[in-house]
């Protein structure tokens, strides 16, 4: 009898310790001290997400949010790891410990908040109405009779079909680059488009002939921590109003995107 119970326990215990193996990393909060004591930090970041983040000609993590991650790690004092991570990924890896922070393009949203612990928005997303600048355009209500061009199924078709009247004429073409040829030759008088989409029609087109009529929409970005990783995050919370009133943050933005960082609230 005795020995069919210690079987018997021997085979739960094996079958336990098996399953456990398969099982996740629990995530762990780490402290500022820990960070620097290992001498670097691995930030996850998307490197298909263009101009925040890209591969350059050498094959190595760029852009903006590189820029932004290289700050930090200069400041604090370590070497930036920088990990690619995809969309759906990026999550998972920091709490699974494969990361120490992410600094990947990750828009702030309730649910998002449910998982990670979000810093202060340190970059946006921002969608603009752009057109000619003889086109008296102040918001959504002077929209009505004028075309308006858009990347069919695009956030900036859905953000501009919620806030034209009725009476607006929205022309939807294949992508951003048929919308900005449409908006050059006239064949629209503005379109729905990114600052950065905005800030390439201005540099194509002649000084002032084109200008940012008014926001649409905006996608505040954050660094994101594991759960209980205070103490980090309020380091990453001072980095960024710091480098945001020196104009650090700016500098970047305006280098990889050619307009001046967002509002951030």
């Amino acid at each position: 009898m005795s020995m069919q119970i210690s079987r018997r326990t021997f085979t739960s215990a094996a079958a336990a310790l098996a399953a456990s193996a398969l099982l996740p990393l629990t995530a762990s909060a780490q402290s500022l001290a820990d960070l620097k004591k290992k001498g670097k930090i691995s930030i996850g970041m998307l490197v298909d997400f263009p101009p925040y983040g890209i591969l350059n000609t050498s094959n190595q993590p760029d852009g903006y949010d590189a820029d932004v991650a290289k700050l930090l790690a200069k400041e604090w004092g370590v070497t930036a790891e920088i990990v690619p991570v995809t969309g759906p990924n990026r999550i998972p890896f920091l709490l699974t410990n494969k990361v120490d922070m992410l600094i990947a393009s990750l828009a702030i949203t309730p649910e998002r908040a449910k998982q990670v612990l979000f810093s202060k928005p340190y970059s946006a997303a921002s969608i603009v109405l752009f057109g000619a600048t003889k086109t008296a355009i102040k918001g959504p209500e002077n929209l009505k009779g004028l075309r308006v061009g858009v990347a069919r199924a695009s956030t900036q078709d859905v953000a501009v079909t919620k806030a034209a009247p009725e009476g607006t004429q929205i022309r939807r073409f294949d992508d951003d680059a048929s919308a900005m040829q449409a908006l050059l030759s006239g064949q629209v008088d503005a379109i729905g488009c990114s600052v950065t989409v905005a800030a390439q029609i201005a540099k194509r087109a002649p000084a002032g002939q084109f200008e940012n009529k008014f926001q649409l929409l905006q996608q505040n970005m954050a660094v994101a921590l594991r759960p209980g990783q205070d103490e980090v995050a309020e380091a990453v919370n001072a980095f960024i109003a710091k480098n945001t009133a020196n104009g650090e943050l700016n500098k970047l933005y305006q280098k990889w995107l050619g307009a001046d960082l967002p509002k951030l609230d």
